[in-house]
């Protein structure tokens, strides 16, 4: 650990899921010995977007761009985005739901900074999906990604229910 990183000595990711989306990132907030800030470094190709378009319940975002430009959706609208721009996207609904789209001809090179929770929920409004997460402090993590389609009745399968 150490309190002091390079962006250029980060080890990135890369990263392509279908014909929208691709990124080379990675998070480093531990590296810096931080437990509850999330920080992440991104670099996303031209006419892509790193995630879908989505919300957070519980966490809440800020991204700083770097180089690049693009278009940040936020709720029903839309923004232009260049370097020196600092986006935020707080926890709620479907009105602070976001999606960065890089636009420009080179990679959206941004810095996405977070809150960390030990639970969320995400909804994703185009595929009217969302994801549930938690972790406990000894690492055991929970994960699921579904649509409210497939709920089942609380007593579902329960002995003797």
């Amino acid at each position: 650990m150490s309190p002091v990183i390079s962006l250029s000595q980060l080890i990135l990711e890369h990263w392509r899921q279908g014909s929208r989306y691709a990124s080379a990132d990675t998070s480093f907030a531990g590296q810096l010995g931080l437990s509850d800030i999330g920080a992440s470094y991104n670099e996303v190709p031209a006419g892509k977007s790193g995630c879908p378009f989505h919300n957070h319940q519980v966490v809440e975002e800020m991204f700083l761009i770097l180089e690049g430009e693009g278009e940040y959706r936020f709720g029903e609208a839309t923004y232009p985005v260049k370097a020196g721009d600092v986006l935020g996207a707080p926890a709620g609904g479907a009105q602070t739901a976001h999606q960065l789209l890089n636009t420009g001809t080179g990679p959206l090179k941004y810095l996405g900074i977070s809150s960390v929770a030990r639970g969320e929920v995400v909804e994703y409004p185009d595929s009217g999906k969302f994801l549930v997460s938690s972790h406990t402090p000894d690492g055991r993590r929970t994960r699921f990604v579904g649509r409210s389609t497939d709920e089942v009745d609380y007593w579902d399968d329960e002995p003797g229910a």
